[in-house]
């Protein structure tokens, strides 16, 4: 597990680097990012947050997220994090990005400027349980029900960003 993150302003300039867990207990504004893998059938590819993670624990989300290490690209830490966390590998593309703070029953705060990157494999995970508990592809429709039905069993930055996400795979 990294131990610190990179602070960056509203610009997502980066100002410096803080611990992991000091940014979360501030609600420091942090560098992040969120993976999105789909199958040839457009199905995407989700994972269920391992049960001992510090937040969210349990809860499913997009394929892989993280944060960039100092002096690190994004681009680069998304492939390294989606092979550490899933087993896999492909092509990212960058497709946008977004800001939010989110509160936890623990009292952390998530408050990240998130880069989001989509791919494409018909690869299965081969997952790392100390991140991962479980993983699933889900065709959107189902998708959808299942948060408007639980929307507790998902994370927040993952139904913060799925329109968007949904917006864009039905434009291709």
């Amino acid at each position: 597990m990294d131990e610190y993150v990179i602070l960056v302003d509203e610009k997502d300039n980066p100002i410096g680097t803080m611990e992991k867990i000091e940014a979360h207990q501030k609600g420091a504004l942090h560098r992040a990012f969120s993976i999105f893998i789909f199958n040839d059938k457009g199905e995407m590819l989700l994972q269920q947050r391992a049960f001992d993670k510090y937040h969210s624990a349990g809860k499913w989300s997009n394929t892989c997220c993280s944060h960039p290490r100092d002096n690190e690209s994004t681009e680069d830490a998304a492939n390294r994090r989606l092979m550490e966390e899933m087993g896999l590998s492909c092509d990212l593309t960058h497709r946008f990005q977004f800001q939010y703070k989110a509160s936890f029953e623990n009292g952390l705060i998530e408050h990240e400027i998130d880069h989001v990157f989509f791919g494409v494999s018909d690869s299965l995970p081969i997952i790392n349980h100390q991140e991962v508990a479980d993983f699933k592809y889900i065709n959107i429709t189902d998708l959808e029900h299942a948060i408007q039905n639980k929307p507790e069993e998902f994370t927040p930055w993952f139904k913060i960003c799925l329109d968007r996400v949904i917006e864009i795979i039905k434009a291709r």
